[in-house]
């Protein structure tokens, strides 16, 4: 009874979407942040990654979760049985398409930690206000990029008014 019990108390604490279960808390840069929402990236049908948002406080507002100055996560978390780099970096120079020019170093940063990525592989955003953004490619932490000008761009790509998909964006603010 005891495990059944635990096992109740446990999938009450987490978020599930399309057979990923996900934490209820993370801790970045030692604070705790709760997920906020989980949403579904689909592209012509098929289910491509399961989309994270960790906020220190929850909202349902995209322009708060992107300029909240605190610690903060979001988790791509993937489907499909393979994605090559060379798409994976293509995906995100168009979600970047309307970054400031001032960016294009970091966004070349960032595209350089990436890796063709197989269904089970996580890529995790971690910001901390006064060090940046650090970048998880499945398992290894690659690197940090300065400044909240980046983090913010980098939310837009998921949480502006060109995310992905609206259904996705909608997850992830838990609407």
């Amino acid at each position: 009874m005891t495990a059944a019990l635990l096992i109740a108390l446990l999938s009450a604490h987490a978020g599930e979407l399309a057979g990923v279960t996900l934490p209820d808390t993370a801790t970045v840069a030692g604070s705790a942040v709760h997920l906020n929402g989980m949403g579904l990236r689909e592209k012509y049908y098929f289910d491509v990654y399961v989309g994270a948002l960790y906020l220190a406080s929850r909202t349902e507002s995209d322009a708060a979760a992107i300029r909240a100055d605190e610690p903060k996560r979001i988790v791509m978390h993937f489907l499909y049985a393979e994605i090559p780099k060379p798409k994976l970096v293509g995906s995100f120079e168009e979600g970047f398409s309307s970054a400031d020019a001032s960016l294009s170093a970091s966004i070349d940063q960032l595209n350089g930690w990436m890796e063709t990525v197989h269904a089970g592989d996580e890529i995790l955003f971690d910001y901390a206000p006064g060090s940046g953004t650090t970048v998880t490619v499945k398992g290894q932490q690659k690197g940090t990029i300065a400044g909240s000008a980046f983090m913010q761009a980098l939310w837009s790509v998921y949480l502006g008014p060109k995310p992905p998909t609206a259904k996705l964006k909608r997850g992830m603010l838990g609407r």
